[in-house]
C-alpha cells in the first residue's frame, strides 16, 4: 500500500469536499434528489465545520455559526424542538468558543490542546444528568417526536460544545457517543441527508480525537 502523508490527504479532502459540495448543491436546486435546500446547506457547512475543528482552524466558528442558523429551521419542521433550541445555543457558545481559541491561551495569544480535570467531568455529569431528566419532562408536555433521546443528545452536546470551546480533547469522546445516537434519531425522523451527515462526523470526530493528541503531544514536547 503507498503511504501518502497527511498533508496530501489533507489537499485531497479539501478537493472531494468541495466537489460533493457543488453536486450537492445542484442536485437540489434542480429537485433531482428528496432534499431541501436548507439541509443540504447545513449539510455542507456542518461537515466543512468539523473538518475545520479537526485541523484546529479557527475558521470552523463562523462557519459553525451558518450550520446552526440553517438547522433552526430544519429542526423547526421536523419538530425537534430540543436540537432546535440547542442549535440557538450553538450560536452562543460558537461566539465564546471563538473568542477563547483567539485569545483565551497563556498572555491572551491562542488556546492550544488540553485536558479536562476531574472537576470539570463531575460538573458536566451532574449538569447533564439534572437537564436531561426536566427537559424530557418539557418535552413530553408539547409533544415532543423522542423526548428522552432529543433531551439527552441535547444536554451531551451542549457539554461537548461546552468543552470544544476550551479546546479538551476528551470533547471528541462525547461527540463520538452523540453522534452515534443522533444517527438513530434521524434516520427514524426520515431526516436522510443529516442521517449521512451525523455518520460522516463520527468518522471526522475519531480523526479528530488522534489528530488533537498528536497536537497535544507537540505542545508538550515543545
Amino acid at each position: 500500500m503507498i503511504w501518502v502523508n497527511w498533508g496530501v490527504k489533507k489537499k485531497i479532502g479539501y478537493v472531494v469536499g468541495a466537489t460533493i459540495s457543488v453536486i450537492l448543491i445542484w442536485a437540489s436546486y434542480h429537485h433531482l434528489a428528496p432534499m431541501e435546500m436548507t439541509e443540504v446547506l447545513g449539510f455542507i457547512t456542518g461537515a466543512w465545520c468539523v473538518w475545520l475543528t479537526v485541523e484546529e482552524n479557527i475558521w470552523n466558528w463562523p462557519i459553525g455559526l451558518a450550520t446552526s442558523t440553517l438547522y433552526v429551521l430544519v429542526f423547526l419542521r421536523a419538530r425537534l424542538f430540543a436540537d432546535m433550541s440547542l442549535q440557538i445555543i450553538y450560536i452562543i457558545l460558537g461566539l465564546t468558543g471563538w473568542y477563547f481559541w483567539l485569545f483565551g491561551g497563556e498572555k491572551h495569544k491562542h488556546l492550544k490542546v488540553g485536558r479536562a480535570g476531574w472537576v470539570t467531568w463531575l460538573v458536566l455529569a451532574v449538569i447533564v444528568m439534572i437537564s436531561t431528566w426536566r427537559m424530557e419532562i418539557y418535552l413530553i408536555s408539547i409533544k415532543d417526536a423522542a423526548p428522552f433521546w432529543d433531551a439527552l443528545t441535547t444536554t451531551m452536546s451542549l457539554a461537548a460544545q461546552y468543552m470544544l470551546t476550551r479546546k479538551y480533547l476528551e470533547n471528541w469522546w462525547i461527540w463520538i457517543v452523540v453522534d452515534v445516537i443522533y444517527v438513530f434519531l434521524y434516520c427514524y425522523k426520515h431526516l436522510y441527508l443529516t442521517t449521512g451527515l451525523y455518520a460522516v462526523f463520527i468518522v471526522m470526530a475519531v480523526i479528530g480525537l488522534r489528530q488533537w493528541k498528536r497536537s497535544m503531544m507537540h505542545s508538550e514536547s515543545a
